[in-house]
């Protein structure tokens, strides 16, 4: 998966920390996610503003701003718990690319993930918050790239999530459609992996015979999803 981190602008630098309690405040958060919270994230830091005055591109359709939040894992935790990075989506009216950082004794780690986000056609006061993905998780001194040039806010956004997608675009395609095409991999996937789980259980030959068909053509769907070929 892409690997790419990108160097933002100086003048687009925000740098502050974003206290847990202002998270909560903005919806019903469980008792589970405020557990979770402090059990795994260490600090939130809202590193950058992408925005009209801070990167000198105008506003886009839908795309008004583009946030950049560092999220540091507690010891111990390996990977961001998706339903934390929701809960702060949720929270905050604006994309969000999440740096995540994960530190060990000899090592500092980092990955960003994000999710493509767009207000909703029903009601333009929410948004709306698609499946998460990431790149790998990468040394914290690796060497970042220039953002990619963009007329506006709304390319911008557009080109950085493109870059992080693991499946090839087709002609033409929508990133609306990119990332509704990616969340259904997601669950194709999820459910090769039960079929996967019946197979290692089941013990009569005709019925594994009838899943290891399954299990084909689920795959192939999954293939052509990923390449960008019609089911």
């Amino acid at each position: 998966m892409n690997g790419t981190l990108y160097e933002f602008p100086k003048q687009a630098a925000f740098g502050r920390v974003l206290p847990k309690t202002k998270v909560f405040a903005f919806g019903k958060v469980t008792r589970r996610l405020r557990d979770l919270f402090a059990a795994e994230v260490e600090r939130i830091v809202w590193q950058f503003k992408l925005a009209p005055e801070t990167v000198n591109l105008p506003a886009g359709t839908g795309v008004n701003e583009i946030q950049v939040f560092g999220l540091e894992l507690k010891a111990g935790i390996h990977e961001p718990n998706e339903d934390l990075l929701r809960c702060i989506d949720n929270a905050i009216a604006f994309p969000i690319f999440f740096e995540v950082t994960a530190a060990t004794p000899t090592t500092t780690r980092i990955k960003v993930v994000t999710a493509f986000k767009r207000p909703s056609e029903a009601d333009s006061s929410k948004w709306v918050v698609g499946d998460y993905f990431s790149t790998d998780w990468l040394p914290a001194n690796t060497a970042r790239s220039p953002l990619p040039v963009a007329l506006n806010l709304e390319s911008l956004y557009e080109q950085m999530l493109r870059s992080m997608m693991p499946i090839t675009p087709r002609p033409g395609e929508s990133l609306q459609s990119l990332a509704e095409r990616h969340q259904l991999i997601a669950v194709k996937q999820r459910e090769l992996a039960k079929l996967d789980q019946r197979l290692k259980r089941e013990k009569q030959f005709n019925r594994r015979v009838d899943i290891n068909a399954q299990l084909r053509e689920v795959t192939a769907q999954v293939d052509a999803l990923m390449d960008g070929r019609t089911l």
